[in-house]
């Protein structure tokens, strides 16, 4: 009885997994029989923490979107040809970028898998517990116009720049109106030495100013999000060809 009050208590604490260990060690006490009170204290304890970290990092990764949520930098193919760099993306995975407020920008052909890096480096601020959200460049301008025309532009520019890491994928796909280029400025604006941006695209970087389609907008959004970027340029095969071909 006195167990179950104990269990019982530790779960209006919302300690679930000490409370699932001390169920544990009660049906299996030859396993802890050697083992002092501190020892099983400490199991317990450590039980409940890797619990909480596991929950927050699923909570993350919820919240990312990521297009990839299993992406990950140890599952880079280094092996092909692509202008990638084993070393620079092991210093990226440090997040030191991160605690340095500087973006990474994406360039490339499609399907040479910069969608995949990104949300790699996604996944690693989400394991760090560094906030994420993924989102393509279409559907955030979308959400933009719609946030103006329901009143909530304010809160969504807020919600925008509390973001540690904002992933922009499939940047530059069409010519920017000009109400679409004036919110992504307000957007970079408010992340600029706050936060950092990660930008993908198949358009190289000197063709910016083309598709953002007005010059004073294009160099003040290019300024934000380059002067403090690492700039990873990949090349080569699209990976899904390259694949599709061993299979």
């Amino acid at each position: 009885m006195m167990l179950e009050a104990t269990v019982q208590k530790l779960h209006e604490l919302r300690l679930d997994q000490m409370a699932a260990g001390l169920r544990e060690q009660q049906a299996t006490p030859t396993l802890y029989a050697e083992l002092s009170f501190e020892e099983r204290l400490g199991l317990l304890v450590d039980r409940e923490c890797a619990g909480r970290e596991n929950r927050k990092l699923a909570n993350l990764l919820k919240k990312a979107k990521l297009r990839y949520p299993g992406a990950c930098l140890e599952e880079i193919d280094f092996r092909t040809p692509r202008g990638l760099h084993k070393d620079v993306l092991l210093t990226l995975a440090r997040n030191g970028w991160i605690a340095g407020k500087q973006n990474v920008i994406l360039t490339g052909p499609t399907g040479v898998g910069k969608t995949f890096v990104a949300c790699a480096l996604g996944n690693s601020a989400c394991r760090a517990g560094i906030s994420t959200w993924y989102t393509r460049l279409p559907r955030l301008l979308q959400e933009l116009a719609i946030a103006r025309a329901d009143g909530s532009y304010g809160k969504l520019l807020t919600w925008l720049s509390r973001i540690s890491v904002l992933i922009i994928d499939d940047w530059g796909l069409a010519p920017l109106a000009d109400r679409e280029r004036r919110d992504l400025l307000e957007v970079l604006e408010d992340r600029h030495e706050v936060s950092s941006t990660i930008i993908s695209s198949q358009l190289p970087i000197e063709q910016w100013h083309e598709i953002i389609a007005n010059p004073t907008v294009a160099d003040a959004v290019c300024d934000r999000l380059l002067h403090n970027s690492h700039k990873l340029i990949l090349k080569g095969e699209s990976m899904r060809k390259l694949q599709s071909k061993l299979t």
